[in-house]
């Protein structure tokens, strides 16, 4: 299968994972409301973390540009890597990012900002010392494609719908020990106990399965992405090449954490990404090797 058809199949499996994660948390607040007897639960838990998930977006580019501690540059400061970039947006029609580098010997880059009006590339200090120009162009329209495909507010409304998972778990657990479930429906309904064990054994597995839902989502956007970046260029193996460079480079990165780990372009933890189906399930990229795969058997 080609990166086309790949990116196309990733898009609709993206659709059908958040329209399953939709009925997931459907299915969990009516659970919930109906072990507790009332529609408030589901409504406080969806409303609060809305509202705490939409106060993250407006601000979650400058809190996560501080973790990195990246600082920015102008086109006077590195004219060279500014006019890549530069060149890329005029061909992708999208406004001009602001550019910041990170002090990481690590080779890797990655993209924030709540739209293409409002974003920033950020770029390591490794990369743009050890990945050639066309390598380098390989990187800018990769985090630019996300930019571009509106990733950003994905990975928000992604958010979002985790975090609903987590706080319905959340409320369902400290209220059951408290002793807040409907002892009228307890008395009545024969079944009550049952169902309580499926309410606790969901509301323990919720979040779990959530986290593999927005693990898997980032995943696919990362093949859109990479064959996104490879039509801006026309150049599939410069993005191939710089995948191998920064998969291969054991450089750790210091400012590494994983609440950030699955914006960068490959994952800032090395040697730790693991090979086995079980593991591939927590992973926050594909396999490089997948990656590369698909790159070069792309033709444009």
């Amino acid at each position: 299968m080609n990166l086309y058809k790949q990116a196309e199949l990733n898009i609709r499996k993206t659709w059908f994972l958040i329209t399953g994660f939709l009925l997931f948390i459907i299915f969990l607040g009516w659970l919930f409301s109906y072990l507790f007897n009332t529609w408030w639960f589901l409504i406080i838990a969806v409303v609060f973390s809305v509202l705490q998930s939409f106060l993250s977006y407006w601000c979650s580019d400058r809190i996560i540009l501080r973790m990195a501690r990246a600082y920015p540059v102008s086109k006077e400061d590195n004219a060279e890597l500014y006019r890549i970039v530069e060149n890329l947006c005029i061909t992708a029609g999208i406004p001009m990012p602001r550019i910041y580098i990170m002090r990481e010997s690590q080779p890797n880059a990655f993209a924030t900002g709540r739209d293409s009006k409002h974003a920033a590339i950020v770029f390591t200090t490794g990369l743009l010392s050890k990945l050639e120009r066309a390598e380098i162009e390989g990187v800018a329209s990769h985090e630019l494609s996300h930019i571009k495909n509106r990733d950003i507010l994905l990975s928000s409304v992604v958010v979002v719908l985790a975090g609903v998972v987590a706080l319905l778990s959340n409320f369902f657990l400290r209220i059951s020990f408290w002793g807040g479930l409907s002892r009228e429906r307890d008395s009545r309904d024969s079944g009550a106990a049952v169902i309580m064990v499926l309410g606790l054994v969901a509301a323990i597995l919720a979040p779990i399965a959530a986290t593999l839902i927005q693990l898997a989502i980032s995943r696919k956007r990362e093949f859109l992405a990479d064959a996104s970046g490879a039509l801006l260029t026309r150049y599939p193996e410069g993005l191939a090449r710089a995948l191998e460079k920064i998969s291969q480079d054991q450089s750790p990165m210091r400012v590494a954490n994983s609440g950030t780990a699955h914006l960068f372009i490959a994952s800032p933890f090395r040697g730790k990404q693991g090979k086995n189906w079980f593991t591939k399930l927590f992973m926050t990229h594909p396999p490089v090797e997948e990656r590369i795969k698909a790159l070069r058997g792309m033709k444009v």
